[in-house]
């Protein structure tokens, strides 16, 4: 493990962030804004805890309204129960607690049953169990994350260097393709940090900074734009194939795959203090920053036509990243400003012009799960999640669960 160069994408350029979020150029946001924002979205939370109790909204909503659903299939589920943590965390209030507790179980049946053939535990068990513990010290929290922690290292695959994103690790079945990694992954690796830090064992942060760097030599272009998914050989680790699964096209930028990346490298910045993770994830800010529509939020694919669907799942989850890059670089670089700029202007253009309508059950519209054929102008359920977590790092003095 960690065989790749100290130097992550040295080549990659750096379009530098954009003027209008120079502290001269970018106007004040109105901080009453926000707090209301956030009022409206914990009132949206607390009307969703008798339909979704024990029981999680669906990965989209239909027309704006999340049907309900105990299936535990999928990512997202842990997309709600972060909601209520959040909910909890800033109100005091025990239903949400109660609400993320009862929870607890579908997460542990799950590993049980060993539906465990993505990548996107991650995602899964941070926003659930290890939330949990950081908000509890409960000590069955933090075994059930360690337990998931374990299972994600095993779908590390040694030859390329990475986590396999999607599909069993035995044989290429149901269509599934060994080898593959994708730029979400980068989202994924807190749950190793966090294994690692909580255990001090540093095999599972070993794993996660092995993918990093091989994620940094795949994933990100030389103009600091990302792919969204390379497949691998298993042996030599040489890309075999470029390809996108939601975005535009297999040479165009994915918006939410860029955000993701922003915010999974600020984080193993977090985490490990390396100046390179810092110095890419910048790099990534910049370009995300540099092809945004005027009001902050992005179309689904940057390389989209002009008159192409917007995703504010993207901007909610490029507003957490941008704040945390804020939050890991020195007070005194010039870039801290400016990144806090830009995060608090896509959270206000958010709450002015995107928060779903009264008569929807979710936080945000307009968002894009997929490419347009599929769900679009629909409410997300991580959309909802990162955009309650953005609001909250802005008017809240937050501690982190990733």
């Amino acid at each position: 493990m960690s065989r790749q160069p100290a130097a992550l994408a040295a080549a990659v350029s750096d379009p530098g962030v954009p003027e209008r979020y120079h502290e001269s150029q970018s106007p004040a946001v109105d901080t009453a804004t926000l707090e209301r924002g956030l009022a409206d979205a914990l009132e949206q939370v607390e009307a969703n805890l008798d339909p979704f109790y024990d029981r999680f909204p669906t990965a989209s909503s239909d027309d704006l309204l999340y049907p309900s659903t105990d299936n535990m299939g999928g990512w997202t589920t842990s997309f709600w129960t972060g909601q209520c943590w959040l909910a909890a965390d800033v109100t005091g209030d025990d239903r949400f607690r109660d609400a993320a507790d009862t929870q607890l179980e579908t997460f542990a049946r799950r590993l049980e049953d060993g539906d465990t053939d993505t990548h996107d535990l991650g995602f899964l068990y941070t926003l659930s169990a290890v939330a949990g513990y950081r908000l509890t010290g409960q000590s069955d929290y933090r075994e059930l994350a360690l337990e998931a922690a374990q299972v994600l290292v095993e779908r590390y695959r040694d030859g390329p260097g990475i986590i396999q994103a999607w599909g069993p690790l035995e044989e290429s079945q149901d269509g599934w393709v060994q080898g593959r990694m994708i730029a979400d992954t980068m989202m994924n690796l807190p749950l190793l940090y966090w294994a690692s830090e909580t255990t001090g064992e540093h095999r599972f942060a070993a794993i996660a900074d092995t993918h990093a760097r091989t994620n940094a030599q795949h994933i990100v272009r030389s103009d600091a734009s990302t792919a969204h998914t390379v497949v691998c050989d298993l042996e030599s680790g040489d890309p075999l194939a470029i390809e996108t699964h939601q975005g535009y096209a297999d040479d165009s930028c994915w918006a939410r795959g860029q955000a993701w990346q922003v915010y999974g490298y600020a984080l193993a910045a977090t985490y490990t203090g390396e100046s390179a993770y810092v110095d890419l994830a910048a790099k990534l800010a910049n370009a995300y920053l540099e092809r945004l529509e005027s009001d902050h939020v992005p179309r689904w694919d940057f390389d989209a036509p002009a008159a192409a669907v917007r995703d504010t799942s993207a901007a909610a989850i490029a507003a957490c990243g941008l704040d945390e890059l804020a939050g890991v670089l020195p007070a005194t670089d010039e870039r801290t400003p400016q990144y806090r700029a830009a995060s608090l202007a896509m959270l206000e253009s958010l709450a002015e012009n995107y928060s779903a309508p009264t008569d929807s059950n979710g936080l945000l519209s307009d968002a894009a799960y997929n490419q347009p054929e599929d769900d679009y102008d629909e409410c997300c359920i991580w959309g909802d999640y990162f955009y309650l977590e953005g609001l909250t790092r802005a008017t809240e003095a937050w501690q982190r669960y990733w």
